[in-house]
């Protein structure tokens, strides 16, 4: 029940609609210093009824982008809700920036050029802009990921100023199905209803998994060992506290773990006697994307770029014994059976002062989300990695992104998830038009 209703009042079907006027305006704008009236009006407009819209879409990191880019292009009328906390980019921007690319620069422009919605804002911008700078750099070649970052942060401030695009920062607590109408509403964190809409999309991400172990030493974040300004910091303040040389411990032998060794080797190189590395892969020898005829190799779990040039040259197989980078890394593999390998890593790590944990990713936490009164988004949720499609099909949820990923089928015969930008906009581009038809989002 809303403040007026308490106090005994009534809104006039004008009013209402001014307030939920100033309310969106609220919403959509970024200046900290708006008024506190209107946090009201937000309030009042939810408490009184959600924003009816053809589509809602939780999550503003490369793949929600690519969503709300493909309704738009795909739906015919009707407000696309947006609700992300930032409207930064997402773990690219936020804290991937100093990370090289493992990308050609080219399909990051591909990217921007996939939708009628990004090129418009392109092409109205002045220049330079993010996307002049993307296209400044050799097209074959991958640069920093802070050039990916500036540019999803210069297409998210375009869609918010769509006027079908009702962009909403807070965090999403609650979704709910009402199966008479067809209808999500989904709640924020002050419980009240933002939006109603036959079409959900889930684009939230994941961060960086973790193992708990007692024999395990104090954790390095792996988001802080894989941006060099902020690792050099932390090891530098343990090495002020007189306890001598730190010693790194790092588990995994994919591309995070590489880059993780980059960096403390970087660092080594710069302090000798300063640091020393133990490294915890599971193999001798690495795996690699190469390119074959008309496909790619491990596409989505072999080393590429930076990553893959350092891994050759330095830890590969017999290198690391011959290697500058061999003089700070120590390697462990770990073989055999499950207790086998904990037997080594356990000891291992015996001395170590930090362990990153370079492992893969872990989907995040995911709204409480209820169909028919039964919450359909546990650990049980259902999930269709070639179509999207969270829970049962026609329930209109779906899911996108490093956290819902598209399966696809290698040339050898397997399976491989795919994850990356142009990745989730291709997959996006064959899906999003059968999202919006079965559920009509952009119709009613």
């Amino acid at each position: 029940m809303s403040a007026l209703h308490q106090r005994g009042c009534s809104l006039s079907a004008n009013a209402t609609i001014l307030i939920r006027a100033a309310a969106r305006q609220y919403r959509n704008t970024r200046n900290p210093c708006a008024p506190t009236f209107a946090v009201q009006f937000v309030r009042l407009s939810h408490d009184a009824a959600p924003t009816k819209a053809a589509a809602i879409v939780v999550g503003a990191g490369p793949a929600g982008i690519a969503v709300v880019g493909n309704l738009l292009e795909n739906t015919k009328d009707g407000r696309i809700v947006w609700i992300d906390r930032e409207f930064h980019g997402g773990r690219i921007n936020h804290t991937y920036r100093e990370v090289p690319g493992n990308t050609a620069v080219k399909l990051f422009v591909d990217y921007v050029k996939a939708l009628e919605p990004f090129r418009d804002i392109y092409n109205s911008a002045g220049t330079p802009n993010a996307i002049t700078a993307l296209e400044e750099l050799p097209q074959s070649g991958t640069c920093s990921l802070s050039y990916a970052g500036d540019m999803l942060n210069f297409i998210t401030e375009g869609l918010r100023k769509h006027p079908r695009v009702e962009s909403i920062k807070e965090q999403v607590r609650s979704a709910e199905r009402d199966v008479t109408s067809s209808n999500w509403t989904v709640s924020a964190s002050n419980n009240l209803p933002y939006a109603s809409a036959p079409l959900l999309v889930y684009c939230t991400g994941s961060h960086p998994t973790e193992i708990e172990a007692d024999y395990l030493p104090k954790r390095l974040n792996l988001d802080t060992a894989l941006t060099p300004s902020r690792l050099s910091e932390l090891l530098a303040e343990a090495l002020s506290k007189g306890n001598g040389p730190p010693t790194i411990g790092v588990l995994g032998g994919s591309h995070s773990a590489i880059l993780v060794l980059m960096n403390l080797y970087a660092i080594a190189k710069q302090q000798p006697e300063q640091i020393r590395i133990r490294w915890f892969p599971r193999s001798e020898t690495l795996k690699y994307a190469e390119q074959r005829d008309g496909y790619i190799l491990n596409d989505n779990t072999g080393l590429k770029g930076r990553a893959a040039e350092f891994a050759r040259t330095n830890l590969d197989g017999d290198a690391l014994a011959t290697s500058p980078a061999g003089k700070f890394i120590e390697r462990h593999v770990l073989l055999g059976s499950k207790d086998d390998q904990q037997k080594t890593l356990s000891s291992g790590l015996k001395g170590c002062t930090f362990l990153v944990q370079a492992i893969g990713y872990t989907r995040g936490k995911l709204p409480s989300t209820v169909v028919g009164g039964r919450e359909v988004t546990g650990k049980g949720l259902k999930v269709n990695p070639r179509t999207g499609t969270l829970g049962e099909d026609g329930d209109g949820l779906y899911g996108a992104g490093i956290a819902f990923p598209e399966e696809v089928d290698t040339p050898e015969g397997g399976q491989e998830m795919a994850v990356g930008m142009w990745k989730f906009m291709k997959y996006l581009k064959r899906v999003v038009p059968e999202w919006v038809e079965k559920t009509g989002a952009g119709k009613r």
